[in-house]
């Protein structure tokens, strides 16, 4: 990379509840698409703390990470996506930023197909993290 690239990185959650659904939310900014809770790093944060961050501001409430799962470069906004299987603290309430208009819960077979394979590569963790690019 030259020294005047601009290049994106951004940390995001993997939570499903109890039927083993996943927790999306939908934007209320560009193309108010639906996607999993995280976003883009501030200069100085690592990807650990970047993901607590963006939950804690999105969801109103904290992540417990439990793993790294994948690391995705898409090349339509050229950047790295890091993936983290997640979970919310015991009694957490989930109260939306301005970021977001509504949460909901999918079965994995609802999703995009990219988000799709994120995804399930984040379920399918087997301790070695996944490197894609789409």
């Amino acid at each position: 990379m030259a020294y005047d690239d601009f290049y994106r990185m951004s940390s995001h959650a993997v939570i499903v509840n109890d039927q083993q659904q996943v927790l999306l939310l939908k934007a209320t900014y560009a193309d108010h698409a639906w996607g999993l809770p995280g976003g883009g790093l501030d200069l100085g944060e690592t990807i650990h703390q970047a993901l607590v961050r963006e939950c804690r501001e999105e969801l109103g409430c904290d992540v417990e990470i439990d793993y790294l799962s994948g690391v995705y470069f898409h090349s339509a906004v050229t950047s790295h996506a890091f993936i983290f299987r997640c979970h919310l603290k015991a009694g957490a309430q989930i109260q939306l930023s301005d970021e977001h208009s509504e949460f909901a819960w999918f079965n994995v077979d609802q999703l995009s197909n990219v988000q799709r394979i994120r995804v399930q590569d984040c379920l399918d963790f087997k301790g070695v993290v996944v490197s894609r690019a789409f």
